[in-house]
């Protein structure tokens, strides 16, 4: 019995492993596909298109190459993700969410939100492109954005970032910033720091993390459509 238990247990490929809960809710179900640790993390890093392996490692600064490596493998092997080659010259492998997988994004957002009223969150942490590109979606809030018009983009090392708001809603995606009205260039966190940190523009270029190209009232304003929802209460101590 004692050696049947190890064995059960090391096995990746056992029912216990697969499918712990044995519980007919989807939701359930979900969590069985998704609940271990880093695996949403991963997706999300997914987010706005393919990524190699350095690229997830990059914006996932905690994990460990053996257990991304375990995630992304039961990832393709749930139908989440797909594996390919770049087209030559590059060749490169890199992996990206089915269209299943990309559904799931109202989840990130959902819980993005609600995690953002923990008193206990740390906005100082690392924070990376896919991390603000969800941000931005979902923390716009339409009636700030009354009357305005304007594409904002963002060069973020190596990665770039086109946000278009107009008609009250908010459209962004990975891809080039050509045509936009202000560009914000820095790191991730530089720029979530104006948006959600509320230090100005101004602040940031002085220190020497942000600069911002193109039309900086439009910029400005830009980063007022984000705010964040009031803390929850701790329990009375």
């Amino acid at each position: 019995m004692k050696s049947e238990k190890i064995t059960n247990g090391a096995d990746p490929t056992s029912t216990e492993r697969r499918w712990p809960y044995r519980d007919a809710c989807a939701a359930a179900h979900a969590l069985e596909l998704l609940g271990e640790r880093w695996t949403l993390l991963v997706m999300r890093e997914l987010m706005p298109g393919p990524r190699r392996f350095s690229d997830l490692r990059a914006g996932l600064p905690g994990i460990s190459a053996n257990v991304l490596t375990q995630r992304l493998d039961w990832l393709e092997e749930a139908g989440v993700i797909v594996r390919r080659e770049l087209a030559p010259p590059s060749g490169a492998r890199v992996y990206e969410l089915t269209e299943w997988g990309r559904e799931a994004e109202p989840i990130f957002r959902v819980v993005g939100r609600w995690g953002s009223r923990s008193p206990f969150h740390d906005p100082t942490a690392s924070f990376s492109t896919a991390s603000l590109m969800l941000s931005l979606r979902t923390m716009f809030e339409p009636e700030r954005a009354d009357g305005f018009a304007g594409r904002i983009g963002f060069r973020l090392g190596r990665e770039a970032l086109l946000a278009v708001v107009a008609e009250g809603g908010i459209e962004v995606a990975a891809g080039s910033v050509e045509g936009a009205d202000a560009v914000l260039i820095g790191e991730p966190r530089a720029v979530a720091a104006t948006i959600y940190g509320g230090q100005s523009l101004e602040t940031l270029e002085a220190a020497g993390v942000l600069a911002v190209e193109g039309d900086r009232e439009t910029a400005r304003r830009f980063t007022t459509f984000f705010p964040l929802p009031e803390k929850a209460p701790l329990p009375a101590g």
